[in-house]
């Protein structure tokens, strides 16, 4: 008898090692979760309307997607600022009249969204309610007012009056600003306030000034950051570096008036704002 041939027929088969769903689900999920941060990072990311600062073009319960790759990456285009990224790279500056979302000076922990008014070299001031760009006044023209019904995540700065068919709305005065280079825009004005008249502000190398299209309700670059006792700024943001803002805002996805309930599924589609889906900036 051959041994060879023996010894071979005489060997164990080779056992399978059982697979372990624990383990493919863990590494499922850490792949995906490297995705989600890859194309967070990277690509766009979702961003919600927590105020009306920026009334009339964004309501309170907008959701919007921003697109990452416009102005070039920093710490803050990742998510929690990781610093895994020195300076800027891939730097572009924003253009007057591009809405963005940044961390807001002057602790860079909140997700704020502005209007790029000025750039690098540009001087700024608003006078009379009038905003002054490089010693010009930029040209505003009066428009329809603003009618928002009173929802419960409605924001309103005004009287709140009735319709026709009795039901509560919030109406303001609307204008329509052109920037140069034709950029336009809809700007609320509801009476004096205090960004109303400003001194001359010159915006630095590396920064831009950013101001809300609600102009009597936005804490912008018109004032200084004021921080309260539990380091919350109530004030503004001045200038805002470059490395701060995080994406453009570019089209809005969903927008609830506030009056949905979890626990009723049903609410979900009679708060929805269809309407306001797909609109583009």
């Amino acid at each position: 008898m051959d041994d060879s041939a023996t010894a071979q027929t005489a060997a164990p088969a080779e056992t399978l090692k059982p697979r372990s769903e624990l383990r493919d689900t863990l590494s499922f999920l850490l792949k995906l979760a490297i995705l989600v941060f890859i194309v967070r990072s990277f690509v766009f990311a979702p961003f919600s309307i927590p105020s009306g600062s920026m009334l009339p073009r964004l309501l309170v319960g907008d959701y919007l997607f921003i697109t990452k790759w416009n102005y070039g990456y920093s710490k803050h285009s990742l998510p929690w600022s990781v610093p895994l990224i020195p300076g800027r790279v891939f730097a572009k500056d924003p253009a007057r009249g591009d809405v963005v979302v940044f961390k807001a000076p002057p602790d860079a922990k909140t997700d704020w969204i502005k209007r790029v008014i000025g750039v690098p070299g540009d001087t700024v001031q608003m006078r009379g309610g009038q905003l002054i760009l490089n010693g010009k006044a930029i040209p505003k023209q009066r428009v329809a007012d603003f009618v928002l019904p009173m929802t419960p995540n409605a924001d309103c700065d005004a009287a709140i009056e009735a319709t026709a068919d009795g039901t509560p709305v919030c109406r303001i005065a609307r204008y329509r600003e052109t920037l140069p280079g034709g950029k336009s825009y809809d700007v609320l004005d509801a009476g004096t306030s205090a960004g109303d008249n400003t001194e001359v502000f010159t915006v630095p190398a590396g920064h831009v000034f950013l101001m809300g299209d609600n102009r009597d309700n936005s804490s912008d670059s018109r004032f200084e950051p004021v921080m309260d006792s539990t380091g919350t700024n109530r004030g503004g943001i001045r200038f805002v570096p470059m490395e701060n803002i995080q994406g453009k805002a570019v089209v809005s996805f969903w927008s609830t008036d506030g009056s949905a309930q979890w626990v009723l599924p049903w609410t979900w589609f009679s708060a929805a704002r269809f309407e306001r889906i797909g609109e583009g900036f």
